[in-house]
């Protein structure tokens, strides 16, 4: 009988492209995916462990499961927060079967069966080998793009992240290996990521911007090439240049403050002066360049005057899109052991203030944006993207659900409602056809 699975993913993209690798491989093992939670023989929750909130995600959504999951289907927790606390989720959730880190295609493929025999079952921790899902084999892209994920790890050393302590030392993938995955997937789209990408190469010891010829040979592959999580410091002019130059002006920028005191105190490079110069350097190259970022609210010793600079920065910077978080204690970070803790109700009407205030940039960024010409992607039937929106994480533009998914076509923007355009068909007048088609 062929067993059936349910793969639920939950945290960054990353994650998803896990899950992918994941799917893959027990579908090379002959299992099928269910259509629902009850259907399924196997089901597997791909946790986050970034910050509590995703923690307390991940823990309902196991819980959520075993209450849909028939009684006979084993429930596997892998991720970061199985990588993480592993026998400590073991021991507090009898609910779960197995317990299994970033090893889990091992545990779960073609050799399964030894893999209970060693490690038991009914809230075992799984000891099989350790195994970088990045090589692994990915089923079709079920979309017009696609995530592909070029390393694994992080060796930057921030105040406030344990990333590096359960995922590891940066591990980058070669660019061959790459371009035969960006083949395979055969999108218009794809979404380049990395815990550090712009650090992709590194370790390899093939030059500090090997970063540069991957996005290149990927551009001579797909109609889009789309960067996320790039680290500031490392923005030059030769990466800023190569992507304007795919025509997806598109600069996601982990800024995470921009007080350099607090900065310094984060572990992190930079101030919003040196930001605010980057980002006015890259709107003169290219004035249609689109911006994304993401700030850290109530890190230990952030003071009134730490709060006022950001709120400074975000009004003059006029990001497209961007998102703000309250800082997460982390075990084991250089941060959990500082003073200074940040009030929760004050951390509250921070975050408040700054998202009332980011609020109203985009939406207005996105109003200047009606009558003008953009060309966008089909996603799927009445949602298409532009250069300016990230799958999954930015707003979307409405059209006309007559245009084929994965089609580019040119449409004129007619309406703004926050994050999200409305956009009519371009007809010629000339041909009397849609433009595009």
């Amino acid at each position: 009988m062929t067993r059936r699975y349910w793969v639920e993913t939950l945290g960054c993209p990353k994650n998803q492209v896990d899950s992918d690798k994941l799917v893959g491989t027990l579908a090379a093992d002959g299992m099928v995916p269910a259509t629902r939670v009850e259907d399924a023989d196997l089901v597997v929750v791909n946790t986050c462990a970034f910050i509590e909130d995703a923690r307390q995600e991940s823990v309902d959504t196991v819980l959520s499961l075993d209450d849909l999951k028939r009684g006979d289907a084993e429930l596997i927790v892998t991720g970061c927060m199985a990588e993480r606390y592993g026998p400590e989720l073991a021991e507090a959730m009898p609910e779960i079967t197995r317990v299994a880190g970033f090893g889990v295609p091992v545990t779960l493929g073609t050799t399964r069966q030894a893999a209970i025999a060693s490690s038991g079952s009914n809230g075992a921790v799984a000891t099989v080998p350790k195994l970088d899902l990045l090589e692994l084999p990915r089923p079709p892209a079920t979309a017009p793009w696609a995530y592909v994920k070029v390393a694994e790890g992080c060796d930057r050393n921030c105040g406030f992240c344990a990333i590096p302590t359960f995922r590891g030392k940066q591990r980058s993938r070669t660019i061959d290996s790459i371009l035969v995955e960006v083949e395979q997937l055969d999108v218009k789209e794809i979404v380049l990521v990395a815990q550090d990408l712009a650090a992709y190469g590194r370790d390899q010891g093939v030059g500090e911007r090997s970063i540069i010829p991957l996005v290149n040979q990927v551009a001579e592959r797909v109609d889009r090439v789309r960067l996320l999580y790039l680290y500031p410091s490392d923005l030059t002019d030769n990466l800023i240049d190569t992507i304007c130059a795919t025509g997806v002006p598109y600069f996601d920028l982990y800024l995470q403050h921009v007080s350099r005191p607090l900065m310094r105190r984060m572990r992190r490079w930079g101030s919003g002066e040196q930001f605010l110069d980057r980002i006015k350097a890259i709107r003169a190259r290219e004035p249609e360049a689109a911006f994304r970022s993401n700030f850290i609210v109530g890190y230990p010793g952030e003071t009134e005057a730490d709060h006022d600079e950001l709120l400074r920065f975000v009004e003059e910077a006029q990001v497209d899109w961007c998102g703000f978080f309250s800082y997460s204690k982390e075990e084991g970070t250089y941060a959990a052991e500082l003073d200074e803790v940040v009030p929760p109700g004050l951390v509250s009407e921070r975050l408040a203030e700054l998202q009332e205030l980011q609020d109203g940039i985009t939406q207005q960024r996105r109003d200047n944006l009606i009558g003008s010409t953009i060309e966008v992607l089909v996603d799927e039937p009445g949602v298409g993207r532009s250069h300016r929106e990230a799958p999954e994480i930015d707003g979307i533009v409405t059209i006309p659900d007559s245009v084929a998914v994965g089609t580019f076509i040119k449409v004129e923007v007619v309406n703004a409602e926050g994050p999200d355009l409305t956009a009519t068909l371009l007809v010629s007048t000339t041909a009397g056809t849609v433009d595009g088609q």
